[in-house]
């Protein structure tokens, strides 16, 4: 595939990801008499993960989240000139979904985007349970990690084939079932940035975080798996072999 293609499936995969999970924060969660809740939109975030890796993962991967790029580059499985590429392209889409969908919102009667609004990451008074910064650092850093490590495992040559979009979509479900009230679930620097950049004040001063742990989170777990799935039966070259 070639960079454009590459990062034109990036740029569509992260706009669906945080057009579908946003949006359903956004629109369906609250929504009088049928509101899908936090448990619905945690779905709404695994289902467009997997429904982009089986759409766009034979082009580009489906990363989606600057934090897998760079996290599959710490693991050995991308090479880190592709780096800015994937990691704009996401970006991009994310920013692009993000104003499209305050452009819906703003269509209901007597709408206003409050400082919390369109689904933006946070800590302290901008964390949906007002947990503090460390509780945000940590959380971001801990599931960052294990997203990787389900990334990393369930696309390995040695895991049963065809079904690791499956595992992915379940990992990000369980991780917003776990961290939407610590600081509404990023683990993805471009799905905060997107939103951040829409609301502005509070959202984008706190952005940092959001961009520091996950990142840190995904290099730690990179590197985990690289040891963890070694393939111990190819040994490593011994001064003399080749003689």
């Amino acid at each position: 595939m070639t960079n454009t293609q590459r990062g034109l499936a990036e740029f569509l995969g992260t706009f669906w990801l945080v057009f579908g999970g946003c949006g359903s924060a956004v629109l369906a969660a609250a929504f009088p008499n049928v509101g899908i809740g936090l448990a619905g939109v945690s779905l709404a975030f695994g289902l467009t993960v997997l429904t982009m890796a089986y759409s766009i993962g034979h082009i580009s991967g489906c990363h989606l989240n600057p934090a897998v790029t760079v996290g599959l580059w710490a693991g050995g499985r991308f090479p880190g000139r592709d780096i800015p590429l994937y990691v704009v392209a996401q970006v991009l889409g994310a920013v692009a979904a993000a104003y499209l969908l305050y452009f819906v919102a703003s269509g209901a009667p007597g709408f206003a985007l409050p400082a919390n609004g369109l689904a933006v990451n946070g800590f302290d008074a901008q964390s949906p349970g007002h947990y503090s910064l460390v509780a945000g650092l940590v959380i971001e850093v801990v599931l960052t990690f294990f997203f990787l490590l389900v990334i990393m495992g369930s696309t390995d040559t040695r895991a049963p084939a065809g079904f690791a979009p499956i595992a992915i979509g379940l990992a990000l479900t369980l991780i917003h079932l776990i961290s939407i009230p610590v600081t509404n679930t990023s683990v993805n620097p471009a799905r905060s940035t997107g939103p951040a950049l829409v609301v502005g004040g509070l959202a984008l001063q706190q952005l940092w975080l959001f961009w520091l742990a996950p990142i840190l989170g995904g290099v730690l777990g990179g590197l985990a798996y690289k040891t963890l799935g070694a393939d111990a039966s190819v040994k490593p070259p011994i001064e003399g072999d080749a003689l």
